[in-house]
């Protein structure tokens, strides 16, 4: 029989070799970052010949530079706009059909579940034809509205399904309990179902926010009108006006990534602590 301090240290061994390895990624996937935020700090001569991290002098400077030559307010302003009215709309019309088809029974319910559940299988650039018409015939193109209800089609399946994979989960003793205080189906998915559900919304927020803002290909495609460019549309306008200009051009691509790191960084608190508030769901 092998002596307990082998297994001790096998163990030991094994967790450090795992914590190693995760570090490894971290560090992989956080460089890119650092190195990004202190590109931009610097100047067009020192970008290159300065390898270190932290620049021995700071220019911030450049994101004043680049948010007046790239005119990033403006692209700013639009990307906020698109990715909260977008997150909203998906949140609002994502829970209904979820709630609906986890609690009532209707006819062609299964059948236009799994229609949704399809089209996650079909990528994005495999509807643009489609959309692109579509949007032509309803005089949709080119317009706010046009862009924003494509987005919000975008993201509804998954969302769809990852709400009513909780849903189905719910104990319906709470409906009933709604229900004897007098609440309405709309009032139970209000007061019930949409507090219990917040660690998979944080996820639905988080997933969609990314999603909205870091699109460029259907932005493109559905918008002419450069003063409705969102951000990542105008950072490759200014990529291509700029591309010698290395140091205006980190700066800004950090001014595009703060956000949404801001954002992921707010909802994965609410996801932890999600998890503890629904955890009478199971």
């Amino acid at each position: 029989m092998k002596n307990p301090l082998y297994y001790k240290i096998k163990s030991i061994t094994l967790n450090t070799l795992i914590h190693i390895f995760l570090l490894t990624i971290a560090v992989s996937c956080l460089f890119p970052l650092v190195w990004m935020i202190s590109s931009s700090l610097k100047t067009q001569s020192t970008i290159f010949s300065d390898t270190s991290l932290i620049p021995q002098q700071m220019h911030w400077e450049n994101y004043a530079l680049a948010w007046k030559e790239g005119g990033f307010g403006r692209y700013f302003i639009n990307s906020i706009f698109y990715t909260t009215a977008v997150v909203i709309g998906i949140i609002v019309v994502a829970s209904l059909a979820a709630y609906a088809f986890s609690r009532f029974s209707f006819p062609g319910r299964n059948i236009m579940f799994y229609t949704f559940m399809a089209a996650m299988m079909i990528p994005i650039p495999g509807s643009f034809v489609p959309l692109y018409l579509l949007m032509n015939k309803l005089g949709l193109r080119d317009t706010r509205i046009g862009y924003i209800l494509c987005m919000i089609n975008v993201g509804l399946s998954t969302s769809i399904f990852l709400l009513k994979t909780f849903f189905d989960k719910m104990p319906r003793e709470l409906e009933d309990a709604a229900r004897i205080d007098g609440c309405s189906k709309f009032g139970i998915w209000w007061n019930v179902a949409l507090p219990l559900a917040k660690p998979v919304l944080a996820v639905v927020v988080v997933f969609n926010a990314l999603n909205v803002w870091n699109e460029y290909l259907l932005a493109y495609l559905i918008l002419d009108n450069r003063k409705l460019y969102p951000l990542q549309v105008a950072l490759m306008t200014f990529q291509g006006e700029y591309i010698t200009k290395y140091h205006l051009l980190m700066a800004g691509l950090t001014i595009a990534a703060l956000p949404i790191i801001f954002v992921y960084v707010l909802m994965q608190k609410y996801i932890v602590k999600g998890v503890t508030q629904g955890a009478i769901v199971g």
